[in-house]
């Protein structure tokens, strides 16, 4: 019979007990550290180990098991394409992961397509973090946070690596959601925002303003 997967704390708690020389857990921001350590030291397949994005795959998955972010507990991917990323970039034991408190929302698959249309083309996990991203979409907060990734620096790493074409267009620095949506509405012919122009808007710092 097969074990079940261990839990953040049981994977994160002999290294934080090398570390500091007591067994107990330490904020978030130091397990997420451990976690993507662990993860990322792996032996992975070596088309994986070359891809620049799998540092990405490693925050998402030390993010959902950390309980941040609204992500499903296969980060918004078929299940399939969950395992392949334990398989060929992680293997090893799995991390206990949960759903995350996201409803799917009516425009996901289009902003499925969106991201899929805009994917560099050089790898697989473009269209695996095109499935998170959309699904982040459904969140409230920002979407680095809906996400789980530990700073908005890893997504616009996620976005110019995955979508570059996509990410070059955001020539403000929007913030990414309400970039993309933007994009999504345009392409739509949904005009949502009431001024000619973001520079004439009296929301402006509401679209660009810093995503802490």
């Amino acid at each position: 019979m097969l074990s079940p997967p261990k839990t953040t704390v049981q994977i994160a708690r002999p290294f934080l007990k090398a570390l500091t020389g007591v067994n107990r857990m330490k904020p978030s921001h130091d397990c997420r550290s451990l976690l993507m350590t662990t993860l990322l030291n792996r032996p992975a397949a070596a088309h994986a180990m070359a891809d620049p994005l799998r540092p990405v795959l490693a925050s998402l998955l030390a993010g959902r098991s950390l309980h941040q972010g609204v992500l499903t507990a296969t980060l918004g991917l078929p299940e399939r394409s969950f395992q392949a990323i334990w398989h060929d970039y992680f293997p090893g034991e799995h991390l206990s992961l949960r759903n995350g408190p996201g409803e799917d929302i009516a425009e996901l698959e289009d902003l499925l397509h969106l991201l899929l249309e805009y994917r560099a083309g050089l790898r697989e996990s473009e269209v695996w973090l095109a499935h998170s991203v959309a699904y982040g979409c459904c969140g409230r907060n920002h979407l680095w946070q809906d996400l789980g990734l530990a700073d908005r620096n890893e997504l616009s790493v996620l976005m110019t690596t995955a979508f570059p074409a996509l990410a070059a267009l955001n020539v403000g620095d929007m913030k990414w959601k309400k970039f993309i949506y933007r994009h999504y509405c345009s392409r739509e012919g949904i005009y949502v925002c009431p001024a000619p122009s973001c520079g004439e808007c009296a929301d402006h710092a509401q679209c660009f303003a810093p995503e802490l």
